[in-house]
């Protein structure tokens, strides 16, 4: 297995004009990947495949060390607020452009000798996907043109997976974008895509296409399969490859820090059935939260793949605020001095951010930060929920350090206890989307 994936292969690519030679992995590509579990499962094999959101740099250290550990393969799905070009705004999580990403997720993997299958990919690409964007109410033009310079951007650092999703349409709002017009802007950019990828002569590359939303008119299983036979006829007629995955609304739904939608298993299994009538996997959005028995059921319902990100944000914060806690009680029994102010500082800039709009419910989307702020409870909610977009923030960086180092006067490796944390986050999903040892099973 080392062996096969060490192995390199030569693309030469065009950037800026100039002839560059790049050296990639000669691994599956994701549409093998997908073949290859079809295949599996005429065996009686299931499994579905985790998406990770890279909510920290912690998320994949944690995720590759499980990854090692359990042979399964890991699919780091960025989505454009998260990671993207920095003429374009770049991302919040460490700063990072798609040239970061890439790098410091082949640092990570050198770092703790992973040798396995991992994929990078683009979640909800496309326009008006930054918030600014939508903000701002861009032309669709204006909209369109910046997409395809992010899928630019992906495609050059090598980039498995894109997500094609034209719907976060600011001017059609509270009703479903019309179908055609959806088809016509996924064919668009795929058409961009793929003419920009063999200009520069690099390896295909695998879409993603469709929405959980429900302005994306994917909600019934009728809709679904008619939205997969027009755009997979239209693609085909351009010579154009279909996609690996379609998105499906399984009823899932993701707010504060619980899943507050009800996941459909007769939907599910019909939305699986009919993607898979035309050679593409379901890939499920929002499934945080979801209790064991749920997604347990996963494999047998033929999902393929499922996604899951704030989550892992919301653990990994709980395990600072945890060390939090400790230190505190620590300093009342006077075996720590000086400890850190990271709750507040890291509550402070939760709270500013304004994030957590996206998250909560009910009337509490309109409140004034000062409001919030004035509430404990609350604020202490969105901290847990919205903690992991202030992780760059300098002064939560140097508060991190000193709890850090209060935690290594009490003999307690801090880093390593939030590692552990995320990596048991995780743990839960491999083992209930049977993944353990899946790379072997792929690659034999």
């Amino acid at each position: 297995m080392r062996g096969l994936l060490r192995t390199r292969n030569d693309y030469k690519c065009v950037i800026n004009g100039v002839m560059e030679e790049i050296i990639t992995m000669n691994k599956m590509n994701i549409r093998e990947v997908i073949d290859k579990i079809f295949t599996l499962e005429e065996t009686g094999f299931r499994t579905t495949l985790l998406g990770i959101g890279p909510m920290s740099r912690n998320l994949i250290v944690a995720s590759l060390e499980l990854a090692k550990e359990k042979d399964f393969p890991i699919l780091f799905i960025a989505s454009r607020n998260q990671v993207d070009a920095k003429e374009l705004g770049g991302g919040y999580v460490c700063n990072w452009d798609q040239q970061g990403f890439k790098e410091a997720i082949e640092e990570i993997a050198k770092e703790v000798d992973f040798t396995g299958l991992y994929y990078l990919c683009r979640d909800h690409g496309g326009p008006w996907q930054r918030d600014n964007e939508r903000n701002s109410h861009l032309s669709e033009a204006a909209a369109m043109e910046l997409a395809k310079r992010s899928y630019l951007e992906d495609l050059i650092h090598n980039f498995d997976l894109l997500h094609i999703d034209p719907t976060k349409d600011p001017y059609v709002m509270g009703k479903s974008i019309a179908m055609d017009v959806v088809i016509n802007r996924t064919i668009e950019l795929i058409a961009y895509v793929e003419n920009e990828r063999k200009l520069r002569q690099l390896p295909e590359i695998g879409y993603e296409v469709g929405t959980e939303e429900t302005n994306g008119g994917l909600t019934s299983q009728e809709n679904y399969e008619l939205f997969i036979r027009q755009l997979t006829t239209k693609l085909s007629k351009r010579g154009l490859p279909s996609p690996v995955f379609i998105v499906g609304q399984t009823g899932t739904l993701t707010r504060l820090t619980k899943n507050v939608g009800e996941f459909s298993y007769n939907s599910s299994k019909l939305l699986a059935d009919t993607a898979k009538k035309y050679e593409v996997g379901l890939k499920e959005h929002n499934g945080d939260y979801l209790e064991d028995y749920i997604i347990l059921d996963h494999p047998s319902l033929h999902i393929t793949a499922m996604n899951v990100a704030p989550e892992f944000g919301y653990i990994e914060t709980k395990a600072y605020l945890e060390l939090v806690r400790l230190e505190e009680k620590e300093v009342e029994n006077g075996r720590l001095e000086h400890p850190s102010n990271l709750k507040r500082v890291m509550s402070e800039e939760a709270v500013n951010s304004g994030r957590w709009k996206k998250w909560v419910i009910g009337d509490d989307v309109h409140l004034s930060v000062e409001a919030i702020l004035a509430e404990e409870e609350l604020t202490e909610t969105i901290c847990e929920i919205c903690g992991h977009y202030t992780y760059e923030n300098e002064e939560v960086k140097r508060e991190i350090t000193t709890l850090f180092a209060n935690m290594k006067t009490l003999g307690i490796d801090g880093n390593r206890y939030i590692l552990d944390k995320i990596k048991n986050s995780i743990d839960r999903y491999v083992q209930c989307f049977n993944l353990q040892g899946l790379t072997s099973k792929l690659l034999n």
